[in-house]
C-alpha cells in the first residue's frame, strides 16, 4: 500500500503507535458528505495498515464501514471492502469477508497479508465450482447465476498460474469448475504439451500403473543399465497417484477435448489417442486411426506406423471387452484395401487377427503350459491330511487343484486320483466337472473335445454323441466349464453351442443342466448387451420356478449386460424379484442388477437409492454391489461415505458384510487407503462387519503385497469365529500372491500357518476350507498368475473386477469358487515381431536381486523314517529249550538234509582249532553284544573325529540384477526394475516406451539377431497329448553293431 503524506492524513496520524485505533475509527463517526470524505479515505488508509492487529476493534465500526462501501460517491469504496473482507476473515466468516473481497477490485491481490489472500482466493474457487456444477445439474442453465465479478476474479487467476508456471494447478481448478476452454489454454500455453496431455488424461481416465514407473523402467542405455544394477535396489511398495473423480459425462468431454489436441500435435500420440477413444466407446474413430497408421504412411515411416498399430491393437485387445472388438473389426474391414494391394491386405489381416482376441490367447497359453511350476506335491499332502468323509474339503480340494493349474492344461492330479474323485456327488461332481474349464481356460480350439465324455449327448452340427455319464451334474458342469474356457471370448460357434443346450438339446433332468447352460452362456456373451441372449435368459428365468436355474439365470442376465445400464433389463429383473419367493432368485438377480450398473458412477445412484431403501435385505445386499461396482476403481468419496453408513446402521448382517466388503471394490486403484479406512471395521463386535473387512482388503489390495495388509489380516487368522479365519486366509493369499519371502518374510509364516490348519484334526471345516482355497491362490496358475485390478496400460480390469465380486459369493454356493480364474491374469513379458513370432534374440535386465522374484522353492516329500529293529533278549535259562522243540519237531527228511550240511562245514572246519564254549552262561545277552555293533559305530566315530574337517566355501554374493529371456515371468511387482537396452547385441526394443508388459511389439534396431523367430504352435498340447499336426517319431533305419 502507499501512503499518504498528505496534511490531512497528518491529522489522524496515530501519535502513540499500533496499540489502539481508536482515534482512527472515531474519525468515521463524523458526519456524511463531501467535506469529511477526504479525512474518512485518509481513516481507512491508515487502518488498512493496522486492521491484522487491531481487527477487533475494527468490527466495532462494521456498519459505518457497509455505509462508505455502498455510497457509490465516496473514492475509497474498494479500500472500504477490502477492510470489512479482512475483518469477516478474522470472524471466520469466510463467505462475507470472500463476497466484500469481490468489490476490493486490484486492491485485493495487492496486499501483503498472503495467508489471507490465499484463503480467499481457496473461497473463490470453491464457490465458483460449486456454483459451475448446480449449473451442470440443472437443466435450466439460466436459474443458475454467477457474479461477473467472481468470474473475473477467477480468470484473473487462471493467468496468474499461466504466468507463474503451475499449469498442473491450473489443470485441477479447470477440471473441477468444468471450465474446458482454461483446460485447453492449460495444455496448449505448457512448454512440453505432449506430457501435459498425458497427465491429463491419466487425471479424466482416473488411471495410473498400480506400480508407477521408475527411471530404471523405460528404455536405458548400456551404460545407464549397468549403473542401476550396481546400485542397491529398493524394496517394491505399492504405488497410489493422484485421482481425480469426473462424471460420467464431463468425462467423455474431456476425452473428445484431448482426441482432439493430440490430433492437432507435430507428432500425434496414436496409443493415447486411441486410448482415449475407447474409453469413449468410439470404435469407428479407433478404426479409422488403425487404418491410418496402417496405410497412411510410406517408407520407414511405414513400417514403423504399421509396428505401432499393433502395438494398439493389442492394447485395445487387453482393455476393451469382447463386444468393442467386435465393432472394431467391423469398422476396420470397411476400410479394408482390395485383393490386388497384397502388402496392405496382409497388414489388414494382422490386425483382424489381432483384434480377435486369438492370437493374445494363443501366447499366453504357451507360456502357462511352457512355464507351469505348479508343485504338485502340495496338493497330494492336502489331499491325504483331510478327512475322506469331510465333503467340504473334498471340494475345497477340487478347487484348489483348479486354481493352482487355472490355465496351464494340466490335470495330472485329477488322472492320479480318479477314485477319489469319484467320490464327489451332484453338485460337488458338477464343480469337479467344470474345473476343467479353469484348468484348460483359453483352450479354444480344443475345448469341445477336452469336454466330450462329460458334455450332453444331443450334441448340435451331427457330432457324435458322448458316453452316457449317468449324470446331469456332470453334463451341467461341462457346460459351465465350456464358459470358463470362452470367458469374455465366446465365439459365434460357441455362443450357437450353448444356446442350442438351453433352448432343450441339453438332456437329462432340466433344470440341472439350464443351470450350468445358463451359467456358460452369461461368461461366453460376458459384457456383449446380445439383446437375444438376454431374453432367451429371461424366459428361462419365468417359466422356471427352480431356485438354482433361477439364480443362474438372474445372474447371467447381469453378466450378458454387463456396465450397459439397461433401463429394460433393470426394470424387469427388479420387477420378477418382487414377485418371486425363492431367496436364491432374488439374491441371484440382485447381483445381476448390480452387475449391469458396472462403471456407470453418478447413473447408478437412482437405482441405488431404490434397492437401499427396499424392505427385502437381499435387495439391499445387491445395493451394496452395485456401489461397489459403479464406482469401482474411482476411490469416490460419496460412494465410500454411503458404504460405510449402511455398514453401521443396517440390520441385516449380510447387507453389512456386501457393504463393508464393497469398500474393497471402491479403493481398489488406490490400495494403501484400503487398510486405514477398514481398519476399525476390523475390530467390529460383528464377525460379519469383520469378514467384509478382510475381503475388501482382498479385493483392493490382490497381488500388492502390501505390509499394512498384512499387518492388518494376519490377527484375524487367529479370530475365535471360523468363517472370519477363513475370510482373512482367502484374503492374505490374494495379498501375497507371487510375493517372496525376501521382500516379505511373513510370507513363509503364512505358508506354515495354512499347512498346520490344514493337518490338524481338530481345525473346524470352514476355517480348514479356507485354508485349501489359500494353499491353491497362492499357487494359482502354475505360479505364473495374479489377480491384479488393473490392466498394464492402466484401465480398471473388468474381468478381475467381475471374476472377484462373483467369487465372494461363495458363501452362499461354493461353485462360484470357479469364478475367480477370470480375476487372473499372466505375468510375462513376450516379445513379438512384425510377423507375430517369438523373437528369442529378444532379452531384457530385471535390476533387482533373482531372489526377489523368483518361483518358491517346491516343498520336498516327507522322508521315509527306517524302523530299526530293537535288540532282542535272551535268558540265559531258556536259551536251549526253543531249539529242542524245534528240533524234536523237524521232519525225518528235514533231519537228512541237516546232517549233510554238518558234515560238509566239519569238513571245512577241521584244519581249525576247537574253541572250548564257556559252561556257565551269563544272566543275559542281548544281539548287539553279540555281534559287537556298538563298539564297532563308537570306533567309526572316533575316525571321523581324527579326519581333519574341509573349509567351508564362503557364500557367493547374490547379484544385483539378472539376464531375462523373453516370454519369461515378469510379476507386477517387478515391472518397476526392468530394463530394456537399445545397444545390446539383439538389436530389438519395445515400440512403446511406457508400460512395455504383456504382449509387446519389437522393432529390429540392429543386423544382429542371435536366433532366428519361432513360431507359436497354435495351442498348447493337453497333458500327456500330442500337438495338433504332428507325429511321432520314426524309428531309426536298420543297421549292424560292430566293435
Amino acid at each position: 500500500m502507499q501512503v499518504d503524506d498528505s496534511p490531512t492524513a497528518a491529522a489522524v496520524a496515530d501519535p502513540v503507535g499500533p496499540s489502539t485505533a481508536s482515534h482512527i475509527l472515531s474519525v468515521l463517526d463524523e458526519p456524511t458528505g463531501p467535506k469529511h470524505a477526504e479525512l474518512k479515505a485518509a481513516a481507512l488508509r491508515l487502518l488498512s495498515r493496522v486492521v491484522d492487529e487491531q481487527w477487533f476493534e475494527v468490527a466495532d465500526k462494521v456498519q459505518e464501514l457497509e455505509l462508505l462501501y455502498e455510497d457509490e460517491t465516496f473514492p475509497e469504496r474498494e479500500l472500504a471492502a477490502l477492510l470489512l473482507s479482512k475483518v469477516y476473515y478474522h470472524l471466520d466468516s469466510y463467505g462475507s469477508a470472500m463476497q466484500y473481497a469481490l468489490g476490493s477490485g486490484k486492491l485485493f491481490n495487492q496486499d501483503d497479508n498472503r495467508e489471507y489472500v490465499d484463503t480467499i482466493t481457496s473461497q473463490y474457487i470453491d464457490e465458483y465450482t460449486k456454483l459451475q456444477l448446480e449449473m451442470e445439474q440443472t437443466k435450466d442453465k439460466s436459474a443458475v447465476k454467477i457474479d461477473p465479478r467472481l468470474e473475473k476474479m477467477v480468470n484473473e487467476l487462471f493467468e496468474r498460474f499461466f504466468k507463474e508456471g503451475t499449469f498442473k494447478l491450473a489443470v485441477g481448478i479447470a477440471l473441477d469448475a468444468r471450465r474446458l476452454d482454461k483446460l485447453a489454454d492449460a495444455i496448449e500455453r505448457c512448454p512440453d504439451p505432449a506430457a501435459m496431455l498425458s497427465y491429463c488424461r491419466r487425471l479424466a481416465l482416473a488411471d495410473a500403473p498400480l506400480m508407477e514407473a521408475t527411471p530404471a523402467a523405460v528404455v536405458v542405455t548400456a551404460t545407464a543399465t549397468a549403473a542401476a544394477a550396481a546400485a542397491a535396489p529398493a524394496k517394491p511398495q505399492p504405488g497410489d497417484g493422484t485421482r481425480v473423480v469426473l462424471p460420467r459425462q464431463f468425462r467423455g468431454e474431456v476425452l473428445r477435448l484431448l482426441c482432439g489436441l493430440y490430433a492437432r500435435q507435430s507428432k500425434p500420440d496414436y496409443t493415447a489417442m486411441c486410448h482415449c477413444l475407447v474409453s469413449l466407446g468410439d470404435t469407428r474413430e479407433v478404426a479409422r486411426n488403425l487404418a491410418a497408421l496402417t496405410a497412411g504412411a510410406t517408407g520407414d515411416d511405414a513400417d514403423e506406423a504399421f509396428l505401432l498399430a499393433m502395438q494398439i491393437a493389442f492394447d485395445v485387445c487387453e482393455n476393451a471387452p469382447q463386444a468393442v472388438l467386435d465393432e472394431i473389426r467391423t469398422a476396420l474391414k470397411e476400410k479394408e484395401p482390395p485383393a490386388e494391394a497384397v502388402v496392405a491386405k496382409e497388414k489388414f489381416d494382422k490386425l483382424l487377427s489381432i483384434l480377435s482376441g486369438d492370437i493374445t490367447i494363443r501366447n499366453y497359453l504357451e507360456f502357462m503350459y511352457k512355464h507351469n511350476n505348479t508343485d504338485q506335491l502340495i496338493l497330494n499332502v492336502v489331499k491325504s491330511a483331510i478327512e475322506p468323509r469331510n465333503s467340504m474339503c473334498h471340494s475345497a480340494t477340487v478347487f484348489a487343484n483348479a486354481l493352482m493349474n487355472a490355465g496351464t492344461t494340466s490335470d495330472t492330479f485329477l488322472r492320479e486320483n480318479l477314485d477319489w474323485l469319484s467320490k464327489a456327488t451332484n453338485w460337488a461332481k458338477f464343480s469337479a466337472t467344470a474345473g476343467l474349464g479353469v484348468i484348460h481356460k483359453g483352450h479354444l480350439a480344443e475345448a469341445l473335445k477336452l469336454l466330450s465324455p462329460y458334455l450332453p449327448q444331443q450334441l448340435p452340427g451331427g457330432a457324435a454323441p458322448a458316453a452316457d455319464t449317468g449324470s446331469p451334474f456332470s453334463e451341467a458342469g461341462a457346460l459351465f466349464a465350456l464358459g470358463l474356457i470362452h470367458a469374455n471370448h465366446g465365439t459365434a460357434d460357441m455362443l450357437d453351442y450353448l444356446m442350442h443346450a438351453l433352448r432343450g438339446g441339453a438332456g437329462g433332468p432340466k433344470d440341472i443342466c439350464l443351470s450350468g447352460g445358463c451359467l456358460g452362456v452369461g461368461l461366453a456373451a460376458l459384457a456383449t448387451g446380445n439383446l437375444g441372449i438376454y431374453e432367451e435368459l429371461k424366459d428361462i428365468l419365468f417359466a422356471t420356478d427352480n431356485a438354482v436355474t433361477g439364480e443362474a439365470a438372474g445372474l447371467a442376465m447381469g453378466l450378458v449386460m454387463l456396465g450397459t445400464a439397461s433401463e429394460k433389463a433393470i426394470s424387469e429383473m427388479l420387477a420378477y424379484a418382487h414377485e418371486t419367493q425363492h431367496e436364491r432368485i432374488i439374491k441371484g438377480l440382485a447381483l445381476g442388477v448390480a452387475l449391469v450398473m458396472y462403471g456407470r458412477q453418478e447413473e447408478a445412484d437412482t437405482l441405488v437409492e431404490q434397492l437401499v431403501l427396499d424392505k427385502d435385505a437381499l435387495l439391499r445386499y445387491g445395493g451394496m454391489y452395485a456401489i461397489g461396482l459403479a464406482y469401482c476403481g474411482t476411490g469416490s468419496a460419496h460412494a465410500i461415505r454411503r458404504l460405510l453408513h449402511e455398514a453401521v446402521s443396517d440390520v441385516s448382517d449380510d447387507v453389512r458384510r456386501a457393504a463393508v466388503t464393497s469398500i474393497g471394490f471402491v479403493l481398489c486403484r488406490q490400495p494403501s487407503q484400503c487398510p486405514g479406512m477398514v481398519s476399525l471395521l476390523a475390530d467390529s463386535y460383528n464377525p460379519h462387519v469383520r469378514y467384509g473387512a478382510a475381503l475388501a482388503i482382498g479385493a483392493a489390495c490382490a497381488g500388492t503385497g502390501s505390509a499394512e495388509a498384512v499387518d492388518l489380516l494376519e490377527p484375524m487368522t487367529r479370530d475365535s469365529v471360523d468363517f472370519v479365519k477363513q475370510g482373512a486366509m482367502i484374503s492374505l493369499a490374494l495379498v501375497l500372491m507371487q510375493t517372496s519371502k525376501q521382500v516379505e518374510p511373513r510370507v513363509e509364516t503364512f505358508t506354515k500357518l495354512l499347512e498346520s490348519k490344514i493337518a490338524d484334526k481338530h481345525e473346524e471345516a470352514l476355517s480348514k476350507m479356507g485354508a485349501i482355497l489359500a494353499t491353491g491362490i497362492l499357487n494359482a496358475g502354475g505360479r505364473n498368475v495374479t489377480v491384479c485390478m488393473q490392466t498394464a496400460t492402466g484401465n480398471t480390469n473388468m474381468c478381475a473386477v467381475v471374476g472377484l465380486a462373483v467369487f465372494f459369493q461363495f458363501w452362499y454356493w461354493f461353485p462360484y469358487v470357479h469364478f475367480l480364474s477370470l480375476s487372473f491374469t499372466p505375468t510375462t513379458v513376450i516379445g513379438l515381431d512384425r510377423d507375430l513370432k517369438l523373437v528369442p534374440a529378444f532379452k531384457f535386465t530385471s535390476n533387482a536381486p533373482p531372489s526377489w522374484f523368483a518361483y518358491p522353492p517346491k516343498i520336498k516329500p516327507p522322508e521315509k523314517v527306517q524302523q530299526t529293529k530293537g535288540s532282542t533278549s535272551t535268558l540265559s535259562y531258556n536259551r536251549n529249550k526253543p531249539q529242542a522243540k524245534k528240533a524234536a519237531e523237524k521232519k525225518p527228511e528235514d533231519k537228512k538234509t541237516e546232517e549233510k550240511t554238518e558234515e560238509k562245514t566239519e569238513e571245512k572246519t577241521e584244519e581249525k582249532p576247537e574253541e572250548k564254549k564257556p559252561e556257565v552262561a551269563t544272566p543275559m545277552e542281548t544281539d548287539d553284544k553279540k555281534e559287537g555293533g556298538k563298539d564297532k559305530e563308537k570306533a567309526a566315530e572316533a575316525e571321523k573325529k581324527k579326519e581333519p574337517e574341509k573349509p567351508k566355501e564362503p557364500e557367493k554374493p547374490e547379484p544385483a540384477s539378472e539376464a531375462l529371456e523373453n516370454g519369461c515371468r515378469v510379476t507386477v511387482a517387478q515391472r518397476r526394475y526392468i530394463a530394456f537396452d537399445q545397444t545390446s547385441a539383439t538389436g530389438f526394443a519395445p515400440v512403446k516406451r511406457e508400460g512395455a508388459f504383456g504382449i509387446i511389439i519389437l522393432r529390429g534396431n540392429g543386423p544382429a539377431v542371435a536366433e532366428k523367430p519361432q513360431e507359436q504352435p497354435a495351442t498348447a498340447p493337453a497333458e500327456g497329448q500330442l500337438q495338433a499336426g504332428t507325429q511321432p517319431a520314426a524309428p531309426p533305419a536298420p543297421f549292424e553293431w560292430t566293435e
